[in-house]
């Protein structure tokens, strides 16, 4: 398997959780009650799985060898870093008020609501940038050699940053969750 073929794989996944997230966020909004269980789950994955373990191996493999072969550091990856950085910072404002949630604080319901909402958004367009141009764009540049090379770098990174078993963990997480939220 290519690198980027490893990394559009994991898009799939991540664009089912958002759907997950959507629904859960509708459910909050609607009811203003939040499983708290689930929402926690959720964002683990979204911490652990999407943003050290996908990102990272984004960040510290693909992009240094996209720019050396040529590809502009101030380009699309520059911009991808940045939508990084934005996501990272929802995620925060949503774990902040999803803790206030489970103090019993009622206005952070829409502070998880708006970040939420925002967040989806944003990956939702991060993922097709990504999938048709940035990787497109690897594709064209990396040898088979080179993807294969960071294809290695990524277990690696999988292993370091989310650990042994955890990956199957969060496939079974989105398949329970899956069937809680959309069936």
């Amino acid at each position: 398997m290519k690198a980027t073929q490893q990394l559009r794989y994991e898009h799939e996944g991540v664009k089912v959780m958002l759907n997950i997230l959507g629904q859960v966020c509708k459910q909050l909004e609607a009811t203003g009650n939040l499983n708290k269980d689930h929402f926690d789950g959720i964002l683990e994955f979204l911490k652990v799985f999407v943003d050290k373990c996908h990102h990272g191996k984004e960040e510290k493999l693909l992009f240094p060898a996209l720019i050396g072969t040529g590809v502009p550091e101030h380009g699309p990856i520059a911009i991808m870093l940045h939508e990084h950085e934005v996501g990272r910072d929802f995620i925060n404002i949503m774990s902040t008020a999803f803790a206030g949630y489970i103090a019993g604080d009622i206005s952070s319901v829409a502070d998880i609501v708006q970040n939420t909402r925002d967040y989806i958004a944003l990956l939702r367009n991060h993922i097709e940038k990504e999938n048709d141009g940035l990787f497109v764009i690897a594709d064209k540049s990396l040898t088979e050699i080179m993807q294969d090379v960071l294809f290695e770098g990524f277990e690696k990174i999988e292993e370091e940053q989310i650990g042994v078993g955890k990956h199957d963990e969060f496939h079974k997480l989105i398949e329970k969750l899956s069937k809680i939220y959309l069936s």
